[in-house]
């Protein structure tokens, strides 16, 4: 070994041993007649001492070495003089004695620090050099904690690890697929699995009633900041089970990692239904960290001649606690923030509860004093609350008047990060149709069960009818999402035949599912978590970016490695694939 110890161990219980060190050098103090270097490994930092006095050559040698050179030092562990409460190791240093340089550097493109001078995109072109940073290895120490955990608690409930396939068959459903050619059959392509759906499945009936799998998955998807094309699940499927048995199962696993981590037990977690969702937070993902809950108001608010609330499908607002102070400026900004087009509305409507008991409105000249109190009575308001309003189409506005709680929320620091507020989302709707292809979608995949009471409504009544599917949600995040699944032939056929498939095409893509279902396939159910968006909830961040040892950029490129890359004409021949480029 180049090292008996590393550099975040040594304490002043080792004072008088000799040691041999290796890392890389932080930083050096040149103070005349001293020299002082940090050595930085994985495991923290040793001040190391070279005196001019006793040892001028080895001081010489000491002051040429930059920055990130990685050097080998043998001496004695002495007690320091000038103590560093801030780090382990702060109470000694090493005497050194000998110094070996096993590489120089180069001066790194950005300071290796906590708090670096480099941006995104120049640390994500040296991703090799940031993840030397402190802040970096701790969110790979975190995301590797988690793994540890996560694999102890399934081993303990007879959970078996099993392995998929990465190159799969393509599906029609879900997100965009990543394809790779096959050299060995041409004009043919494997898919990377979005997710290892109908594998689980076919382990169930295969008989390996729990199965988890810390599993990698490809979307080609547009990416923001809890997105990359690729990205990691906690892969879940139990046998013989119902919905509550999954929901009691994982609400095990994510107290676990939080009681490990974080010191908190959660107990057993609140149940919303998709509908009540929607109506209070405007949203299936709701943060609950707060209140300002939705309220409508169409039974108050049209009739009063104001022909935006009368022509809306839906009239409704939030109540902002202490907020009528705001100046005509901030409601302006709020209003602009409205009209982004990523929120999409075409306005806003506000009314002042004044400390004093007076009531100013946008709209005064629409709705009386008396008829303004009465809709303030509806958010049960108290002098000095700020109340926003929206109308329009249903479903748009709810998502709208979502964007400005969370907005608010944020404004008036109700979004602590060290809080957490989980949540199971339930009872979602099957399907959801889409108005361009004309044509219903699953609303999770094609293989979630039915409400056991809705189905024989899945052809009359399609709209109404409930999945057996769950979500779990951290402060506004979804974190994992699941559901029973179908496990009857004649069943998974219905749910094919409403979402448009043809007997063949349904053959034809999930066959080799519909014809495993005829051999005793047994009731099951399961889960994936976010393993990704689990660590930034824990760190309290949100891009996941930060926990992935070599992420993508915004745009699915890899500037280190510059990926995706053109390839060679030979390549492309072999694979039988012929480049159209298009003007």
């Amino acid at each position: 070994m180049l090292r008996t110890h590393t550099c975040g161990e040594l304490n002043i219980n080792n004072t008088g041993q000799e040691v041999i060190l290796s890392g890389w050098v932080q930083r050096s103090r040149d103070l005349g007649g001293m020299t002082f270097i940090d050595l930085r490994d994985r495991y923290g930092i040793t001040q190391l001492a070279f005196n001019m006095e006793t040892n001028s050559e080895l001081c010489l040698r000491a002051r040429k070495l930059g920055r990130e050179y990685v050097i080998q030092v043998r001496g004695r562990v002495e007690e320091r003089s000038s103590k560093n409460k801030k780090i382990p190791t702060g109470d000694i240093e090493i005497i050194v004695e000998e110094i070996i340089i096993l590489n120089p550097s180069k001066t790194p493109p950005f300071t290796i620090e906590d708090n670096t001078d480099g941006g995104d995109e120049l640390r994500m072109k040296y991703r090799y050099l940031d993840l030397r940073r402190n802040t970096v290895k701790q969110n790979m120490y975190l995301r590797h904690k988690l793994s540890i955990l996560v694999r102890n608690y399934m081993n303990d409930l007879d959970f078996m690890e099993i392995e998929t396939p990465y190159l799969i068959g393509s599906t029609p459903e879900g997100a965009r697929d990543f394809v790779v050619p096959s050299r060995m059959n041409p004009n043919e392509f494997y898919a990377l699995p979005q997710s290892p759906q109908t594998f689980k499945q076919l382990l169930m009936i295969s008989g390996y009633d729990r199965y988890f799998q810390i599993v990698r998955c490809f979307r080609d998807e547009d990416l923001r900041a809890d997105r990359q094309p690729e990205f990691t699940q906690i892969d879940c499927e139990m046998s013989f089970v119902e919905q509550e048995d999954i929901l009691k199962t994982f609400e095990g696993l994510i107290n676990h990692l939080f009681d490990k981590i974080k010191g908190i037990n959660f107990g057993s977690f609140p149940r919303m239904p998709y509908a009540d969702a929607m109506k209070y937070y405007g949203s299936d993902k709701p943060d609950t960290r707060f209140d300002m809950k939705f309220v409508e108001l169409n039974d108050v608010a049209k009739g009063n001649g104001f022909s935006v609330f009368d022509n809306a499908e839906l009239v409704v607002g939030i109540c902002a606690k202490g907020c009528a102070e705001y100046t005509r400026k901030q409601l302006d900004e709020l209003t602009e923030f409205v009209k982004r087009p990523q929120v999409g509305a075409t306005g806003l409507v506000y009314i002042k509860y004044n400390t004093d008991g007076t009531l100013k409105s946008s709209v005064d000249k629409f709705f009386s004093e008396d008829k303004l109190r009465e809709i303030v009575a509806k958010f049960n308001a108290e002098k000095g609350d700020l109340i926003l309003i929206m109308a329009g189409k249903e479903e748009k506005t709810q998502i709208a008047l979502c964007s400005l709680r969370l907005e608010m929320g944020e404004r008036l620091n109700l979004r602590d990060p060290n809080k957490y507020s989980p949540l199971w989302v339930v009872d979602f709707p099957l399907l959801e149709w889409d108005e361009e292809t004309d044509r219903f979608y699953a609303k999770h995949h094609p293989f979630t069960a039915p409400k056991p009471e809705d189905y024989p409504n899945l052809f009359t009544k399609t709209k109404d009818v409930r999945a057996n599917a769950y979500d779990l949600v951290i402060n506004g995040v979804e974190i994992g999402g699941g559901s029973i699944r179908i496990y009857d032939k004649n069943m998974q056929k219905d749910m094919f035949k409403v979402l448009g498939f043809s007997e063949e095409e349904a053959q034809k893509q999930f066959g080799f599912l519909l014809d495993a279902f005829e051999y005793g396939a047994p009731p099951h159910g399961g889960i994936a978590f976010g393993f990704d968006r689990l660590c930034s909830i824990f760190a309290g961040v949100e891009t996941i970016r930060d926990f992935i040892a070599f992420p993508k950029n915004n745009n699915g490129r890899d500037t280190m490695i510059n990926s995706p890359s053109k390839i060679s004409q030979a390549q492309l021949d072999e694979l039988n694939i012929q480049l159209i480029i298009k003007d």
